[in-house]
């Protein structure tokens, strides 16, 4: 059978929904393994990565059982949630490629100042202590402390801030593609008749 029917159509959004379930428990599963390890104490920043990975398992199950059981309620929440994903995700994506080293710096030190959990994750980590400056009266988790003798961080993190906000809008531009791919496949395997049913019924 042709790629344009009602097979293939199914098959194609079994697989799309199955990368989808793939991700989303490897999401879940990168936070587990931070918290696990120590590499990731705030529960803020796994709370945020598990929550993800569950919003995203539950589309991929609606998005799987309807396409099995070619379920038209089902497939028409699926169409409208990943279209109003798309939206969202296309929009993060092209912001976070678009954005120059002075909002970039500008956003970290909002982060910085919000994320006391993650602060604290980037100074053990890192082995640097304050944003802009270090000021010893301060508590700091890292090596260097000890000796007083720390960088900050600023200039640490802003060297892969550029390059790792670049993968995140890459890497958000292809799922939302995905997306969009997702959305026309369901609207097409809606308005398609199963051939192994009754062929006057239009399911």
């Amino acid at each position: 059978m042709v790629c344009g029917g009602f097979t293939c159509s199914k098959n194609c959004l079994c697989a799309l929904n199955l990368l989808y379930t793939l991700v989303s428990l490897l999401l879940i599963g990168i936070a587990a393994w931070g918290i696990g390890f120590g590499l990731i104490s705030s529960f803020r920043v796994v709370g945020v990565a598990i929550a993800v990975g569950i919003f995203l398992f539950l589309i991929a199950l609606v998005g799987l059982i309807g396409a099995v059981k070619h379920h038209q309620v089902l497939l028409f929440f699926y169409m409208i949630i990943l279209l109003l994903v798309f939206v969202v995700q296309f929009s993060v994506s092209c912001a976070c490629l678009a954005l120059n080293k002075e909002q970039q710096s500008q956003l970290l030190e909002v982060g910085w100042n919000n994320t006391e959990g993650a602060r604290k994750d980037i100074e053990r980590n890192l082995n640097c202590c304050g944003f802009r400056t270090f000021n010893p009266n301060d508590t700091c988790l890292s090596d260097c402390f000890v000796s007083h003798q720390c960088l900050s961080c600023a200039p640490i993190i802003e060297e892969y801030s550029g390059m790792v906000l670049r993968f995140v809008g890459g890497i958000g531009l292809f799922f939302s593609f995905t997306e969009i791919l997702g959305v026309w496949l369901t609207y097409r395997y809606r308005n398609q008749k199963d051939p192994r049913a009754n062929p006057s019924a239009f399911l």
